[in-house]
């Protein structure tokens, strides 16, 4: 069953070189990540971006969830913290 907040995302070559956009933004999947990673809170990312809502940065994690399910990234052996 996919998540319908899957529903949100938006791959079009024609847009962002074809990388996972909030639909109908250009404002990329990835960016929204990388954000949450480094501590900002969905507080502060809808101030950054007003045009966002709560659940556009919530399919950015279904989005990336994911893309986890399907691929994976290499860690190198004994970067565990």
């Amino acid at each position: 069953m996919m998540n319908p907040l899957l529903q949100r995302i938006s791959v079009d070559p024609n847009v962002c070189f074809g990388k996972p956009c909030i639909r109908g933004t250009r404002i990329w999947v990835s960016l929204l990540l990388d954000f949450l990673a480094n501590g900002m809170g969905f507080e502060d990312i809808l101030a950054e971006y007003p045009q966002l809502t709560e659940e556009d940065v919530r399919a950015a994690i279904a989005y990336a969830s994911e893309m986890a399910r399907e691929r994976y990234v290499e860690i190198p052996a004994g970067a565990t913290g």
